[in-house]
């Protein structure tokens, strides 16, 4: 008859990892028959350069508003007076898709070190500083022309 060395079976190893919890690594713990695991973090889109990015469509689409009511009203001689207002919006939404770009391209840059969160986004960041130039630019011109053909045709 055979003897067992010891009287219980061995241990069951745990299963796979699913989902989204996988350790990155296990670091064991000196004296014990622990581990520490630090589990990987999935990356994170910014939330600021997505709200950059929607800002600076707003700005856009503003611009062109200004424009619209801009040449509409030229002869009415309220054209330059409406263009004025949403070219105050366009502008105001523009520098702040810029200004939220760029903290979301501080925010992308900062992170990623081992255990915090890795924000991407870059991309979205860049795309929305240059939508909110490009709509605040828009608005600028286009209040200009407005303001042109409305002291053209008081003038004549």
């Amino acid at each position: 008859m055979t003897q067992q060395p010891y009287p219980y079976s061995a241990p069951v190893p745990p299963p796979p990892p699913s989902g989204r919890w996988q350790p990155e690594r296990v670091d064991p713990v000196p004296g014990t028959e622990f581990g520490l695991v630090q589990l990987r973090v999935e990356p994170i889109t910014s939330g600021l350069a997505i709200g950059s990015l929607l800002a600076g469509i707003a700005a856009i689409l503003v611009s062109f508003l200004v424009l619209c009511f801009g040449l509409l009203g030229a002869d009415g001689g309220w054209g330059a007076l409406v263009a004025g207002a949403f070219t105050l919006l366009s502008v105001i939404g523009g520098v702040g898709a810029i200004v939220v770009g760029l903290v979301a391209r501080r925010q992308i840059r900062g992170s990623g070190t081992s255990g915090q969160v890795r924000f991407t986004g870059r991309g979205l960041a860049i795309a929305g500083i240059s939508c909110g130039a490009a709509g605040a630019g828009i608005a600028l011109g286009a209040l200009a022309l407005a303001l042109v053909l409305q002291l053209s045709s008081s003038g004549t």
